[in-house]
C-alpha cells in the first residue's frame, strides 16, 4: 500500500507542480549487443547482455554474452552515444565479471554436463584484451564479487541442477559452495582458494546447496543466496559462516494467478517461498533480495533484511502492482512467477540511498529510496529492454545502466540491449500512460484510440487479442502527464465477455456508445467484423463484412475505424487481400443506415518486411492513417502518418474495380519514437485527432509478450498537408 500511494502521489505532484525539479533518471541511449559483432560476422546470430559491470573510471561497460561465449565491451565516454569496443572470447560461458584497475576477472562455466561441472576464473588485460591468467575453480561459477579493499574475490560455485530431471527438484549432486581467492599486486592468487562449505544449512535439500548470488559489504562480510534451497547465508570476513536462515514464505493478495488471457488481480497465493536470486547490501547491517523464485516459488517482490535474518520490509505484491499500473504486467506469467524480480543494485547518488529492482518478465526497473530500510518509497519506474539481468550504477557520473538478456533478433524482433540512464533535474520521461484509482486497473496492448465527443482531453482506447478473454475499453485522461487510465470496461455480449474478438479500432458513436473494429483471423475462426456497443460496453449489433469480401481475406484484417460527419464509417484493412493489386490495401466504407458497403484502394509504400496500415482517424475533411513497416530497432524505416482527402472521394461498390486514392505525408513518426532513447518500437497502432487538430498516437506493447512492455503515447499537431508521397 505504501508504494502505491507514493507512486500515485508523485503523478499528482507532477501534474500540479511541473516546475518543481528534482533529480530523476531518464534513458539517454541504448546499445544493441549485435553492434559488438566484428565485421563479417553474422549479425543475425543470437547475442545477449547478462551480468554487467563498469571500469573504475566509469568509461566502459563490460557484460557477459553467453551465446557468444564472450564478454562484450562498450565505450561510454559519451554516454549519449555508446560505441562498440568488441567481444573477447572466453573459451566457455561467461557468467559474472568484476574489475580491478586494468584487469577484469571473469567467471567462466566450462561444464561438460550437470553432473560434471567445471569452471575457471579468467583474468583479462583490458588494455590489450588478452587473457593473462586462469584459475581452475573446481565447479560451475555464477556470481563473482570483489571486496571493497580490492584484496579478495569471492565466487559462487553453483553447480546448478538439471531442470529436465525430476521436474527440476533438488537435491541433484554435486553440491555447490563459495570459494574465496586472494588478490596480490592486482592479480589473483590461484593457490589461495578457500572453500566455504554450505552443506547442512538449509531446511530444503541441505545436502545440495545451490548458491546463486553473493555480495560484499564494507566490512568484508558476504551475503549469499541459495535460491533453490530458499535459504540465505552470511559469511564473515574471516571466511566462516556467521549466520544462516530460511528465506521464508510470503502471502500475496491482489494477484493474477492464472494464464487465461485476462487481467484479474483478485487472486491470492499463500505460503509462497521467496526463493531469492540477487542480493545486495544496503549497509553493514541490512541487505535486500530480489525474490525471483525458481522451482517451487517466487513471491513477485523484494525483501529487506537485517543480517540476523529478521525481515525489515517485505514488498509483497506492491512492486508487481506498480508494474501493472504502467502496463508492463506479463499476463502470460500469471500461472508462474508473475513479474519475476531478478536483478538488484544498491547505490548512493549524492547521498541519496537508492535500491534498483529489475523485473525480468515485466522488463522494468523500480527505483526506491531506502534511506529508511523499513520504509522504502518508490521514486520511479524505468523502461528497460527485454529481461533486465544486470544492473550497474556509476554515481560519479550520475549514470545507471541495465543489461537486458533477451535477444529475439532471429525472429526479426528486438535485439538484446544495454540501456543507459542519466540522473539530472527535470521530469521523468516515462511512463507516458498509467492507471490509477482505488481499484487496480490492468492494461496493455493498446491498439486503437478515439476522442471523447464531450471532452477533447479524454480518449477511449481498446486492447487487442493479447487479452482475448477480456476485450476492454479504457478511459484515458490526457490533461496530466503522464496520461491516466481512470476506468476500464469489458466488451460483453449476453452478460459475458465477448468472444472471438481482436479489437483494433474504436470510434465514438456520438451518443455515449462506440463502434469497434475487430481485425479477424480466418486461421483462428475469428470473424472480420465491426460492433456497435453501448456506454457499458455491451454489444448491440455485430456486422460481419460481406461474404464475397471475406472470401478474399487474410489474417491481416481491419485496423481502425472512424465515423464521418455524414454518419458513415470508414475502416482500414491492414494489408493486401487476395483480390488486391500488390502494394495496395483497402479502405472500406459502411453506411449503418442502409447497410451498404463500398471502398477504395490505398497505395502502400515499398519496404523491407511488410508495410501496412495500423489505424485511421477523420479530421477536417481528411482521413489520417498510420502506415508502417513491421520492423523494429535499427531495422525500422517506415512509421508515418498520411492523409487522404475526402473532398470528391467516391468509393465504389465492392466486387468491382475500386478507385486508387492519393495520399499526402503528414508526419514521419520515427524521430518521435526515438525521443525515449530506446530502440524504435515496431507497432505504432493508435491515432485519434481532437477538434483543434491535436493528434494522439500510441504504441502497442503486445501485452509484454516477447516485448519490452513499453507503451509510448504522445501528441502533435497534424498541421497542414505536405507534398504527395505517391
Amino acid at each position: 500500500m505504501t508504494f502505491r500511494l507514493t507512486f500515485c502521489s508523485l503523478i499528482a505532484l507532477a501534474a500540479a507542480s511541473p516546475a518543481i525539479a528534482e533529480p530523476v533518471f531518464n534513458r539517454i541511449a541504448s546499445f544493441a549487443t549485435a553492434d559488438n559483432m566484428a565485421e563479417g560476422e553474422d549479425r543475425a546470430r543470437a547475442t545477449s547482455a547478462e551480468i554487467m559491470t563498469a571500469t573504475a573510471d566509469g568509461m566502459e561497460l563490460i557484460y557477459s554474452d553467453s551465446p557468444l561465449n564472450a564478454i562484450g565491451l562498450i565505450d561510454i565516454t559519451d554516454p549519449n552515444a555508446p560505441k562498440p569496443i568488441g567481444n573477447i572470447p572466453m573459451d566457455g560461458e561467461p557468467t559474472t565479471t568484476v574489475v580491478l584497475g586494468e584487469t577484469a576477472f571473469v567467471g567462466v562455466n566450462t561444464s561438460e554436463s550437470f553432473t560434471q561441472p567445471s569452471g575457471a576464473l579468467r583474468s583479462v588485460d583490458l588494455k590489450t584484451k588478452a587473457l593473462t591468467a586462469s584459475c581452475d575453480l573446481g565447479g560451475q561459477p555464477d556470481s563473482v564479487a570483489i571486496s571493497p579493499m580490492g584484496d579478495m574475490l569471492a565466487v559462487v560455485i553453483e553447480n546448478e541442477r538439471d531442470e529436465e530431471v525430476n521436474d527440476g527438484a533438488i537435491p541433484q549432486a554435486p553440491a555447490g559452495y563459495v570459494t574465496r581467492l586472494t588478490i596480490k599486486d592486482g592479480q589473483v592468487d590461484c593457490t589461495s582458494q578457500q572453500i566455504v562449505e554450505l552443506t547442512g544449512l538449509a531446511e530444503i535439500a541441505a545436502e545440495d546447496p545451490e548458491p546463486e548470488y553473493l555480495d560484499f559489504n564494507a566490512k568484508g562480510d558476504l551475503v549469499v543466496t541459495l535460491q533453490e534451497n530458499n535459504h540465505i547465508v552470511v559469511i564473515g570476513a574471516d571466511g566462516k559462516v556467521a549466520s544462516h536462515f530460511s528465506a521464508g514464505m510470503v502471502d500475496l493478495d491482489g494477484v493474477d494467478t492464472e494464464k487465461d488471457g485476462k487481467l484479474d488481480f483478485t487472486g491470492s497465493l499463500k505460503d509462497v517461498p521467496r526463493e531469492p536470486d540477487t542480493v545486495a547490501w544496503i549497509d553493514n547491517d541490512h541487505f535486500a533480495t530480489a525474490n525471483e523464485g525458481d522451482w517451487k516459488g517466487g513471491s513477485r517482490g523484494f525483501t529487506i533484511w537485517n543480517r540476523d535474518g529478521s525481515v525489515v520490509y517485505e514488498s509483497g505484491a506492491s512492486f508487481e502492482h506498480e508494474i501493472v499500473r504502467i502496463g508492463h504486467y506479463p499476463e502470460g506469467r500469471s500461472g508462474k512467477k508473475g513479474v519475476e524480480p531478478e536483478a538488484l543494485k544498491f547505490a548512493e547518488f549524492d547521498g541519496e540511498k537508492l535500491l534498483f529492482v529489475g523485473s525480468e518478465r515485466g522488463s522494468v526497473i523500480g527505483v526506491y529510496d531506502v534511506a529508511n530500510p523499513a520504509e522504502p518509497s518508490l521514486k520511479q519506474l524505468l523502461p528497460s529492454g527485454i529481461g533486465p539481468e544486470g544492473l550497474v550504477a556509476i554515481p560519479g557520473r550520475n549514470l545507471f545502466a541495465s543489461a537486458n538478456e533477451t535477444d529475439l533478433g532471429e525472429d526479426g524482433a528486438a535485439r538484446a540491449h544495454v540501456m543507459l540512464y542519466e540522473r539530472a533535474e527535470g521530469e521523468a520521461a516515462y511512463p507516458t500512460l498509467v492507471s490509477e484509482g482505488e481499484e487496480l486497473i490492468g492494461w496493455g496492448a493498446i491498439s486503437g484510440l478515439a476522442v471523447d465527443p464531450q471532452d477533447k482531453s479524454v480518449l477511449h482506447a481498446v486492447s487487442d487479442s493479447a487479452y482475448e478473454a477480456a476485450p476492454s475499453i479504457y478511459r484515458i485522461e490526457t490533461a496530466s502527464k503522464p496520461a491516466r487510465i481512470t476506468a476500464a470496461m469489458v466488451v460483453s455480449k449476453d452478460g459475458k465477455p465477448a468472444e472471438k474478438l481482436d479489437l483494433e479500432g474504436i470510434a465514438s458513436d456520438g451518443q455515449g456508445g462506440f463502434w469497434l473494429a475487430s481485425e479477424g483471423n480466418p486461421e483462428k475462426d475469428i470473424p472480420h467484423q465491426i460492433l456497435h456497443v453501448d456506454a457499458a460496453g455491451a454489444v448491440q449489433q455485430a456486422v460481419e463484412l460481406p461474404a464475397d469480401l471475406t472470401a478474399q481475406s487474410t489474417r491481416f484484417g481491419l485496423e481502425g475505424i472512424a465515423l464521418d460527419q455524414d454518419g458513415k464509417l470508414w475502416m482500414a484493412v491492414q494489408r493486401e487481400w487476395k483480390d488486391d493489386p500488390k502494394g495496395q490495401a483497402k479502405l472500406l466504407r459502411y453506411d449503418p443506415a442502409s447497410g451498404e458497403w463500398a471502398g477504395v484502394r490505398y497505395p502502400l509504400e515499398k519496404g523491407e518486411g511488410w508495410v501496412g496500415l495500423s489505424e485511421l482517424a477523420i479530421h477536417d475533411g481528411r482521413i489520417f492513417l498510420i502506415e508502417r513497416d513491421n520492423l523494429i530497432g535499427q531495422a525500422a524505416v517506415l512509421k508515418q502518418v498520411t492523409a487522404v482527402s475526402l473532398d470528391g472521394l467516391e468509393p465504389a461498390p465492392l466486387g468491382g474495380d475500386l478507385p486508387l486514392v492519393e495520399k499526402t505525408l503528414v508526419r514521419d513518426l520515427i524521430p518521435d519514437l526515438k525521443q525515449w532513447n530506446g530502440y524504435v518500437q515496431d507497432k505504432v497502432e493508435s491515432l485519434a485527432i481532437t477538434s483543434d487538430g491535436t493528434a494522439f498516437t500510441a504504441t502497442d506493447n503486445d501485452g509484454v509478450d516477447d516485448a519490452s512492455g513499453e507503451t509510448f503515447m504522445w501528441s502533435f499537431p497534424v498541421g497542414t498537408q505536405t507534398a504527395s508521397v505517391n
